[in-house]
C-alpha cells in the first residue's frame, strides 16, 4: 500500500503545477485522496477518534488548499470531509447513548453504570439532543442502525473482563467510524460523478420549444444540460459567445454541432446587441460562494449585466461541490487567477512596445489577463444544482447541510493558537 504522505506530496505537486483542470477532476481526486488518508490513519485506543481523523483531514487539506488556492473545489471536498465524519461521529455517540439505556430506571446498578462512563455527560446528551433536530447522516439511512445490545456492558463480570469488553468494544467502534466516514465519502465520489446527469435530468422543465439560449464559454455541465434537452424532443437555438482569450466558445459550439443542437457563434461584444433576442442564459460556475454569487469565467459580469437589463433569466448551472460555504470577501478567497500574457499578445508583434523605454526602467506595456469575473447574486435568476433548483438566497440553508461551522476555516488546532 502506498504511503499516505507520498500521495499527498504527488497530488500537492499537481496542483501547483495545475496538473488537474476542471472543478470535477479536481474534487474527484480530492475526495480520493482524503478516503486514503482516512483508511490509512492509525487512531489510538484512548483517544477520540474523531478528533484524530479531523487533525489528520485537516493537515492534509492546508496544505492541498495552499497548493492552488484559486481551484474553490479543492477546499470543498476538504469541508465537506470533514463535516462527515462529525456527523457519523455524532450518529455513533447517539447510538451508544441507546444502548446504554438511558431511561427513567434509578437502581443502584444503573448508577454505578452511569458513573462509569463519564463521558456520557450533559455535552454529549445535548450533542444527542442535537442531532436528532436534523437530518440523519446518509449512511444511517441506508443502512439500519446496528443492535444497541452490542454497546451494553453488563456489571456481573470481573474487572479484568470488563476493561477487555470495554477495549474491544472501542476498537470496534474505532473501525465502525472509519468504515462509516470511508462509505460516506464514497456516496461524495458517486455524487460528483453523477452531478452532470443529475443537473442534466432538469434540462425539460427549464428549456421549452423554439426557445433562444446564450452561452458563454464551455462548460460540461452546461453542454450536457442543453442536449439532455435536445433528446427530449425539445427544439431550441443556442447563441455561443466565444469566450476570448481562450475561446473555449468554440469548442463548445461544434460539440453541439456533433448533438445536433443549432447553433449560432458570436463575439463576447455582441452581447448587448444580441439579448433581446435570447430567451434565458444557460451558464457555469467556478465556483457558487456563500452569499449566492458566483464566481465565473472571465465575460460572465457582463452577460449577467445584460440579461438584467433586458430581462432575461440568468441561471447558473453547477454541482454541489462548488458551493462554497465561503464569503467573496473572506482572506481564504482567492477571486481571481491571472493568466499569461501570451493568450492575449504576440510577444514577436509587441516586443518593441514590451522594451524598457523609459528611464525609470518600468516596460511600456502592461497585460493584464484574469481568468474569472464574479457575479453578484442580484443578478443571478435561479441556481440549478444536482439537488435542484434554487434561489441565491437559499444558499445558505444548502452550507448547513453540507459544511460544518467549525470547518469553514482550515486549520489545525496547532497552528491557529
Amino acid at each position: 500500500m502506498p504511503d499516505t504522505q507520498a500521495l499527498v506530496n504527488e497530488f500537492v505537486l499537481k496542483l501547483k503545477r495545475r496538473k488537474v483542470e476542471g472543478s470535477q477532476a479536481t474534487a474527484k481526486q480530492t475526495a480520493e485522496l482524503l478516503r486514503s488518508v482516512i483508511s490509512q490513519q492509525r487512531v489510538p485506543p484512548h483517544t477520540n477518534q474523531a478528533g484524530v481523523l479531523i487533525d489528520a483531514i485537516k493537515a492534509v487539506g492546508e496544505q492541498l488548499i495552499a497548493a492552488n488556492p484559486v481551484e474553490l473545489a479543492v477546499g470543498n471536498v476538504v469541508r465537506r470531509v470533514l463535516h462527515i465524519i462529525r456527523e457519523e461521529d455524532l450518529s455513533l455517540a447517539t447510538t451508544a447513548i441507546g444502548g446504554l439505556g438511558l431511561s427513567a430506571e434509578s437502581d443502584n446498578e444503573d448508577n454505578v453504570e452511569q458513573d462509569d462512563h463519564p463521558g456520557l455527560s450533559a455535552a454529549v446528551v445535548a450533542a444527542a439532543s442535537r442531532f436528532t433536530l436534523r437530518a440523519p447522516s446518509l449512511h444511517t439511512l441506508l443502512e439500519g442502525i446496528p443492535d444497541a445490545a452490542a454497546a451494553h456492558h453488563t456489571s456481573s463480570s470481573g474487572g479484568d473482563s470488563e476493561g477487555k469488553s470495554k477495549s474491544a468494544d472501542k476498537s470496534l467502534r474505532i473501525r465502525k467510524l472509519k468504515h462509516d466516514v470511508i462509505e460516506a465519502v464514497n456516496q461524495l465520489l458517486q455524487e460528483i460523478d453523477t452531478c452532470h446527469e443529475l443537473i442534466a435530468e432538469q434540462a425539460v422543465e427549464h428549456i421549452h420549444q423554439n426557445e433562444v439560449i446564450l452561452t458563454l464559454g464551455r462548460s460540461r455541465t452546461v453542454m450536457e444540460f442543453l442536449c439532455a434537452a435536445k433528446e427530449k424532443k425539445r427544439s431550441f437555438r443556442v447563441f455561443v459567445a466565444e469566450g476570448a482569450p481562450r475561446y473555449q466558445g468554440h469548442i463548445l459550439a461544434k460539440e453541439l454541432v456533433a448533438r445536433g443542437l443549432q447553433t449560432t457563434v458570436i463575439t463576447d461584444s455582441a452581447v448587448f446587441a444580441m439579448i433581446s433576442r435570447v430567451n434565458m442564459v444557460i451558464v457555469g460556475a467556478h465556483a457558487i460562494m456563500a452569499n449566492g454569487g458566483v464566481i465565473a469565467p472571465v465575460g460572465l459580469n457582463m452577460v449577467a449585466l445584460a440579461a438584467q437589463r433586458h430581462a432575461v433569466p440568468f441561471v447558473v448551472v453547477a454541482g454541489s461541490h462548488k458551493l462554497c460555504p465561503l464569503y467573496p470577501h473572506n482572506p481564504e478567497v482567492l477571486l481571481n487567477d491571472l493568466r499569461s500574457p501570451a493568450e492575449l499578445l504576440d510577444f514577436g508583434e509587441f516586443s518593441d512596445c514590451m522594451d524598457f523605454g523609459s528611464g525609470n526602467g518600468a516596460p511600456l506595456l502592461h497585460v493584464v489577463n484574469p481568468a474569472f469575473d464574479y457575479v453578484p447574486p442580484k443578478l443571478v435568476s435561479l441556481f440549478i444544482t444536482d439537488t435542484g433548483g434554487h434561489n441565491p438566497s437559499y444558499m445558505y440553508r444548502l452550507i448547513a447541510d453540507y459544511y460544518s461551522a467549525d470547518d469553514f476555516v482550515v486549520a489545525q488546532k496547532s497552528s491557529a493558537e
